[in-house]
């Protein structure tokens, strides 16, 4: 996970070769130098419900990144008490479509969150669609043990088959770019070491 964290979003995306694995849509850190690696928990809720969250928590493997689609929905999904839970568990981090509250909470206990939005708004818990299961999030396919990075630059889930590959990849990328910037710094131009027209 080390290395994963190492290279960032932004390489192993480009380094990768794949399409569709990362989140276009504006997931964000909740908190400012959150970052996270780990293999996915995927969990689906019913619009402005979260009890698949509480059951994908309770179920979730030690070190996981739970993936939780909340439909995008604007209510407070997640918040300090299925933080608490979670740290307690040794989850790796969480990232939803859908929104979080308890944001300072969040912070102090440095866990890392990415999401769409900030709501103080309430949850249903009547409904639990899936957890543990593959599914279908923003154009991502997410399935159990995929691995998701998270940082600054957002957030993206790799194939458990495609991790070795891409890490390679992202080394070799990373080494030929401090050359590149090495150059740059001595008055080379994009125009020439990329044969830009």
């Amino acid at each position: 996970m080390d290395d994963l964290l190492k290279l960032g979003t932004s390489t192993l995306c480009e380094a990768s070769g794949l399409q569709n694995i990362s989140f276009v849509e504006a997931l964000r850190p909740v908190w400012t130098g959150a970052r996270m690696a780990g293999p996915a928990w995927p969990v689906r809720c019913a619009p402005g419900d979260n009890l698949a969250i509480h059951h994908g928590l309770a179920t979730a493997p030690e070190g996981s990144v739970l993936v939780i689609d909340g439909a995008g929905v604007s209510t407070g999904y997640w918040g300090e008490v299925l933080t608490v839970q979670a740290q307690a568990a040794k989850l790796a981090g969480m990232v939803i479509n859908g929104c979080v509250r308890d944001i300072d909470a969040l912070e102090a206990r440095a866990f890392p969150v990415f999401a769409r939005g900030i709501s103080m708004v309430g949850t249903a818990k009547a409904c639990a669609p899936s957890w543990g299961e593959s599914m279908n999030m923003l154009g991502v396919d997410v399935a159990p043990g995929d691995l998701v990075v998270a940082d600054t630059d957002g957030v993206l889930v790799l194939p458990v088959a495609c991790v070795s590959a891409t890490v390679e990849a992202g080394i070799a990328r990373e080494a030929k770019e401090a050359d590149f910037m090495e150059k740059l710094a001595k008055g080379a131009t994009t125009l020439e070491l990329m044969g830009l027209g």
